[in-house]
């Protein structure tokens, strides 16, 4: 059975998309095309025209200020490499594991 993780280390996610060819985005809005924030989404393979690619580093500051986590999967049961993630909710277990800003550590 594969096992999910959930991480908040921005360096984790990162690598973790760009090794599958993700890249940041966020959900479009009509008419809000200069508002801040929305929904976070990682976009794999063909681009998808309701996403809107974003910089890493507004990513991951609505991510920070949303207090979200991301639930991935390495691989597959399986084996084969997973893009399987959700962006979900951070809880007070995630603030004492790590402090999101990818330090390296």
């Amino acid at each position: 059975m594969a096992e999910a993780k959930k991480t908040t280390d921005h360096d984790e996610i990162r690598k973790w998309a760009e090794e599958r060819g993700g890249r940041p985005t966020r959900v479009r809005r009509k008419g809000r095309e200069d508002e801040e924030g929305g929904i976070l989404r990682l976009d794999f393979g063909e681009k998808d025209e309701a996403l809107e690619e974003i910089e890493w580093d507004e990513f991951f500051e609505v991510f920070e200020e949303s207090g979200l986590a991301l639930l991935h999967q390495d691989k597959t049961a399986d084996g084969k490499q997973s893009r399987f993630n959700k962006l979900v909710r951070r809880t007070d277990e995630d603030e004492d594991a790590s402090d999101g800003k990818g330090d390296g550590a």
